[in-house]
């Protein structure tokens, strides 16, 4: 499955680091539940992710708080597409069933 969105950049403060990701769209969040798949860790999904010409693979995980999966945004990835801290980017996700 190959979606496509855009969504806003927010970030979540841990004990000594800052963590940006972006939330899935809600409607795009239901339909990567219904995904049959195998149990993984924290109930994470594996996904090769593009923003901009920067692609890798990682996975997304649902934030109960926003009722969402979220993205992870790396620093790499943030720096070479120049992703400001509270900026708005466009997302491919190839979501992987296995």
């Amino acid at each position: 499955m190959i979606v496509e969105f855009t969504a806003p950049v927010f970030r979540w403060e841990a004990r000594s680091d800052d963590w940006y990701f972006v939330a899935l769209p809600s409607e795009l969040s239901d339909d990567v539940r219904e995904i049959p798949r195998p149990p993984r860790g924290f109930g994470a999904v594996a996904v090769r992710a593009q923003v901009g010409s920067s692609s890798w693979r990682t996975s997304i995980f649902p934030d109960a708080e926003r009722s969402a999966y979220v993205l992870p945004l790396k620093r790499s990835v943030r720096i070479a597409e120049g992703i400001a801290d509270e900026g708005v980017v466009a997302v491919r996700l190839e979501i992987f069933d296995s």
